[in-house]
């Protein structure tokens, strides 16, 4: 069985969000195309915090290479999607390596500035979207780029769908407490409305404490580190689903989301442009509040042209095709 190495920061592989989720699907799909995923990653941190000045990560990722190439070479793995742009070196090193991004250097996001030297020297990469394609090539020339999405659990949502569980005026929220989250608006939201029942769901059990700086309306209710069956019964149980964020890599929640049947509302920013079906409504800033109050008034339960759409566009069997073809041509 052929190997190829998965190389993700230590803390991606252990929080229940985006990288770990998108790592167990590609290691299962992986399986059943006679791929072996092996998980690689830093068994050392430079700082338990994302951006202290000096101690930032894709910095960091740079003298961890000693252990990630020991890692590499120890299980003789001569294939390797690296996550991280700090990690873009390793084409040195490993002649067939991909980067499939966690994050991008978009103005929106921190750290945006230091992320922009090493995706200078990526040559080759697999995006989650079309946008991001379009990105790659239009900023830093790259255009070998192939599209796959995170293709959601086909089971888990047909498990889990059940319209007569949809709580009216429930609205779900899932996201991390940074800044490009916005967090904040959706408690200000639930400020405005008393009346509606919101969730928030955190990836990590790290956001039980920083969440302790806001006042949580009696609205909200915070929910951390959830199963995906937790999320699924979660999802299925609201009625709208808003992203707020100011721009995004994955937007896994959202095409779960979608597949769930929900009434959507997301950013207008093109990196959501493939959240696209008859019942996703894009906002901002001046417009989300009353957006997702119309939403949530819709006489519509939930949106089987949404849930139509997700399966045809971003399903497990979907991922698993896209890969298919994209391990055939570069692990022969």
């Amino acid at each position: 069985m052929k190997k190829v190495g998965l190389v993700m920061r230590k803390i991606q592989f252990t929080e229940s969000q985006g990288p770990r989720v998108f790592a167990e699907r590609l290691r299962d799909i992986a399986l059943e195309l006679g791929v072996e995923i092996v998980f690689i990653s830093p068994e050392r941190h430079v700082s338990g915090h994302d951006w202290i000045p000096g101690y930032e990560h894709e910095k960091g990722d740079l003298v961890n290479y000693d252990i990630v190439l020991d890692q590499i070479y120890s299980q003789n793995i001569e294939h390797v999607i690296y996550t991280v742009s700090g990690f873009t070196f390793l084409k040195m090193f490993i002649k067939n390596s991909v980067l499939f991004p966690h994050s991008f250097p978009d103005p929106a996001l921190t750290g945006y500035e230091m992320m922009k030297p090493f995706y200078g020297i990526v040559d080759k990469a697999i995006v989650q979207t079309e946008f991001l394609k379009r990105q790659f090539n239009d900023v830093f020339g790259v255009t070998d780029v192939n599209v796959i999405p995170i293709g959601f659990s086909e089971e888990m949502s047909k498990k889990h769908f059940d319209p007569s569980a949809i709580v009216d005026n429930r609205i779900l929220w899932i996201g991390r407490d940074e800044e490009n989250r916005r967090p904040d608006l959706v408690l200000d939201y639930a400020r405005h409305n008393p009346d509606k029942d919101i969730f928030m769901v955190f990836g990590g059990e790290r956001y039980k404490e920083s969440m302790k700086k806001y006042d949580i309306p009696s609205n909200v209710n915070l929910q951390f580190a959830l199963t995906q069956d937790q999320i699924f019964t979660l999802m299925n149980s609201a009625k709208v689903y808003w992203s707020c964020s100011k721009f995004d890599t994955f937007a896994m929640p959202l095409t779960e989301a979608l597949a769930m049947g929900k009434i959507v509302v997301k950013p207008e920013h093109p990196c959501y442009g493939h959240i696209s079906s008859k019942h996703a409504f894009a906002g901002n800033e001046r417009n989300w509040f009353e957006l997702v109050n119309m939403a949530a008034a819709s006489p519509l339960k939930y949106s089987p042209d949404n849930r139509e759409y997700a399966f045809d566009m971003f399903s497990s069997s979907v991922m698993k095709r896209g890969y298919k073809e994209f391990f055939d041509q570069w692990l022969r």
